[in-house]
């Protein structure tokens, strides 16, 4: 009697006679999304409108390292134990995402606090540095001498709808656990940041 486990296979003994052997099979388990794995996935990314905000579609899928930051919060959760070939939908309320607006993170501040030589226009990105380090800021206001900085994400407050395909997981090597990023083929010439 064979198992469930077996499989049976022919073994030519003897050219008169055919006997069936059981053959074990080794079971191969996919490599599942967990801590310190690279995950390559491709994606688009709607407001709940429809728009598309972001995605791969004809580009490079977007690998990354599970479990140290380098997604969003929830979207991080829903890929964990996704294994390659896995296809998921994941709507995301903006706690779960880029967080909740904060209008104290909006600021006035003078034109002469600006670059010099710089045309200062609405929907411009500035980096600006305080106290917590370097942030990335959009001018949301330019009124005379008066310029309205607002330092939250462009996509805070924004529900969020990723269309998500794992296409591989692997183990991250010693190095890009270090740097804290994906090398690609040719080490770091190959890597190429995303907010997401």
């Amino acid at each position: 009697m064979v198992s469930g486990s077996d499989t049976l296979t022919p073994s030519r003994e003897s050219s008169d006679d055919l006997a069936l052997h059981p053959l074990n099979v080794l079971r191969i388990q996919a490599v599942k999304i967990s801590k310190n794995a690279v995950a390559s996935i491709e994606y688009t990314l709607t407001d709940d409108g429809g728009t598309v905000i972001d995605t791969s579609d004809g580009g490079t899928p977007l690998a990354y390292i599970h479990g140290i930051g380098n997604l969003i919060p929830g979207l991080e959760k829903e890929l964990e134990g996704k294994a390659a070939g896995d296809e998921l939908k994941v709507h995301l309320a903006p706690t779960d995402g880029y967080g909740e607006r904060d209008d104290g993170m909006v600021q006035s501040v003078s034109r002469d606090q600006m670059p010099e030589g710089v045309d200062i226009e609405v929907g411009m990105q500035l980096q600006a540095e305080s106290d917590q380090g370097m942030h990335v800021v959009t001018v949301i206001s330019v009124q005379d001498d008066e310029i309205q900085l607002d330092a939250n994400h462009p996509l805070a407050g924004v529900p969020l709808n990723f269309d998500v395909k794992v296409v591989e997981v692997r183990d991250a090597t010693a190095e890009e656990l270090e740097h804290g990023h994906v090398h690609g083929a040719d080490g770091h010439e190959d890597h190429e940041d995303h907010d997401h």
